[in-house]
């Protein structure tokens, strides 16, 4: 949802207020339902005077006229977003990172699902999402209320054939994981310390079959129950977190293919990837 000025809305409480804390300079304005003043309100009105952000007391049925049946909780402003990537300049800041770390939706269409990726994205230094321009969720205002901020902080690069992009990520020295219940490996059993995208399907079908073909690794996380699948956005926090753990050398199961074998094991798939 676009507001006027080439602003977009962002709603919520907790989006606001970290918003506010952390890019003040693209918030435009603040709207504030006028029978709200609990603690948490001012606190964000608070926020915005302090860093000389217009801020306007609005009927709360204003704001459901302009933004419909959503939990706004009262709380709305007008921000410039962050600027969306292209795959020029995912490559560029590919260029100055030593071990990135990317995750990338097949075809994810639920925008709760995409800002709670976003989400655990910035939680695990991710440094960009990748998603497909067509066909998947974009960065409406639910994505970014539920992303808490995230969208403000993580890249998002909207590409035209993520296939074509993870084929230039693998020109860029990064290896390609994509996670399938049926997966020929645990994720704790990879080696996710080097530079990686982390690739997870869209909800109900996963990975499409192109796309799964051009993973150099298709991983699978341990399931006790019964469920079939878990949510694509639980499901990339595990990932995510792995990755974390791996890094920071935590305690566990150490990965068994580290990055010499996996050269070796890889060669055929990039070979007919180019």
């Amino acid at each position: 949802m676009n507001a006027a000025g080439g602003t977009q809305v962002l709603y919520g409480l907790h989006a606001v207020r970290i918003a506010l804390e952390r890019n003040p300079a693209r918030v435009r304005r603040v709207r504030l339902a006028a029978g709200r003043d609990d603690a948490r309100v001012r606190t964000v009105e608070e926020l915005a005077r302090r860093h000389q952000v217009r801020v306007e007391r609005v009927e709360a049925r204003v704001l459901q006229q302009a933004l419909g049946d959503v939990a706004h909780q009262g709380v709305v402003a007008d921000i410039e977003p962050l600027p969306a990537w292209d795959e020029d300049q995912l490559l560029e800041a590919l260029a100055g990172e030593r071990s990135p770390l990317l995750l990338a939706l097949d075809g994810v269409q639920d925008p709760h699902n995409l800002g709670a990726c976003l989400r655990t994205a910035d939680a695990c230094g991710a440094l960009a999402v990748i998603v497909p321009r067509d066909r998947a969720a974009q960065l409406t205002p639910t994505a970014r209320k539920v992303a808490a901020g995230a969208a403000e902080s993580v890249p998002v690069v909207s590409v035209t054939n993520l296939v074509r992009t993870l084929k230039l990520l693998k020109e860029a020295g990064l290896w390609v994981v994509g996670a399938d219940t049926a997966g020929s490996r645990p994720a704790q059993e990879l080696d996710l310390t080097g530079p990686v995208v982390l690739v997870l399907g869209a909800e109900g079908s996963g990975l499409r079959h192109l796309t799964r073909e051009h993973c150099d690794y298709l991983a699978h996380l341990p399931q006790l129950g019964t469920v079939e699948s878990l949510n694509v956005s639980v499901a990339a926090g595990m990932l995510l977190y792995e990755a974390v753990r791996q890094r920071r050398g935590a305690a566990g199961t150490p990965a068994t293919v580290n990055a010499a074998t996996a050269t070796a094991a890889t060669t055929a798939v990039r070979k007919t990837s180019t």
